[in-house]
């Protein structure tokens, strides 16, 4: 049976709090199995023998939105995709070294020219970006607070909900989970 990793945009956001046996709970509900938790940030790890992640995100969201009340932008992939997207080098060597973090921006769908042309003129001395499918790379050379960008202006520019996670965080879950053989 597949593995799929799913990433929750703001689960824990505006006064709202979801513990992660509850929503463990709420994937099981939807017929999941080996249902876990990686982090408390919204990654959900489960089985399901349902081939399409398009299909299981919009599945994933009406059921959260129902049972909490209020809408999770949900954002799935296969243990082969996180293998994928944790072995891809977006930036340089020359360019990662020293304190800088890369954060992996995950979205439903690629996005349009307009949106990538608009995200890479936006791009500083600070923030660079690059984009390979439905994942934008951040080079994030400062911290947050000395950056220009956030999360919602990512979205603003590009066009569409993006959850991001750090690549400790996909490498960590790259080995935990790796794809089948």
């Amino acid at each position: 049976m597949p593995k799929y990793i799913a990433f929750l945009r703001a689960i824990n956001v505006g006064g709202h709090t979801v513990k992660m046996d509850q929503l463990r709970a709420l994937f099981e509900e939807l017929g999941f199995s080996k249902v876990e938790t990686f982090i408390a940030s919204g990654n959900v790890i489960f089985d399901s023998a349902a081939t399409n992640t398009a299909t299981l995100e919009k599945k994933v969201e009406a059921y959260l939105q129902k049972s909490l009340g209020y809408a999770v932008a949900t954002f799935i992939r296969t243990a082969a995709e996180i293998a994928n997207v944790a072995r891809y080098e977006p930036f340089a060597k020359s360019k990662t070294k020293g304190e800088h973090t890369i954060y992996i921006g995950f979205m439903a769908s690629e996005p349009e020219r307009q949106s990538l042309k608009n995200l890479m003129a936006a791009a500083t001395e600070v923030d660079e970006f690059h984009v390979n499918g439905r994942e934008l790379y951040w080079l994030l050379r400062t911290s947050f607070t000395e950056s220009r960008f956030s999360g919602a202006r990512l979205e603003k520019t590009l066009g569409q909900a993006t959850t991001l996670r750090n690549t400790t965080t996909v490498r960590k879950l790259a080995a935990k989970y790796p794809p089948p053989k």
